[in-house]
């Protein structure tokens, strides 16, 4: 089977990621994307993230209705800082005979010399490359001089969507009391008001 996977912290999960899931697995030909949420996303130590249970329900409620796309809870349940080479290894002894997309923006790209063995990633999963709005793609060769082992053959690049939604946006949204019913999906928004998420109150 050709898998799509986009991880992330999902804090909370937005229609920007469906919409990216969804075109990547039209393109691509995939027969199904994993939503991986993030257990204790490395990248973002420094920052206050809401409990994992909490993250990966509202996963579960806004791909309940996509018989293409999967939850995956492998990073929820391992212990210990998330990182998306040891999530491959993993998938890739549980599923040796598929072959892995691993779909992320732009800005993830740029930063992949940065990340846990980009090696083992590039080695595991071809890298589906999105745009996103402010960011630009930077030149092939100037990722690969710091990653052994990518090459063009390993990367596919989406011209779009072009997607100008964050978490981080919809996080503050909240705070502020704006609504973002047009931002997550209704049961992600329905879900977010009963748990009282993102309020400073």
């Amino acid at each position: 089977m050709r898998i799509g996977i986009l991880g992330g912290t999902f804090d909370p999960v937005h229609v920007g990621h469906i919409f990216i899931a969804e075109e990547a697995r039209i393109r691509l030909s995939l027969e199904k994307v994993l939503f991986i949420p993030a257990g204790n996303p490395w990248l973002k130590v420094s920052h206050a993230v809401t409990p994992a249970a909490e993250r990966v329900e509202m996963v579960r409620l806004a791909i309940a209705k996509h018989e293409r796309f999967e939850l995956c809870t492998i990073e929820v349940d391992r212990p210990g800082p998330s990182y998306t080479a040891e999530t491959l290894v993993e998938l890739r002894r549980k599923l040796p005979d598929d072959e892995f997309y691993l779909i992320f923006g732009r800005d993830s790209f740029t930063e992949l010399p940065l990340w846990k063995d980009p090696e083992r990633i590039v080695a595991a999963a071809r890298l589906v490359v999105v745009p996103r709005i402010g960011t630009n793609l930077p030149e092939l060769s100037q990722v690969a001089s710091k990653v052994q082992g990518l090459s063009a053959d390993r990367v596919v690049t989406l011209d779009s969507p072009m997607i100008g939604i964050s978490s981080s946006g919809i996080r503050e949204r909240v705070s502020r009391g704006l609504p973002i019913d047009y931002l997550v999906p209704g049961e992600v928004d329905k879900y977010i008001v009963a748990h009282k998420l993102y309020r400073e109150d």
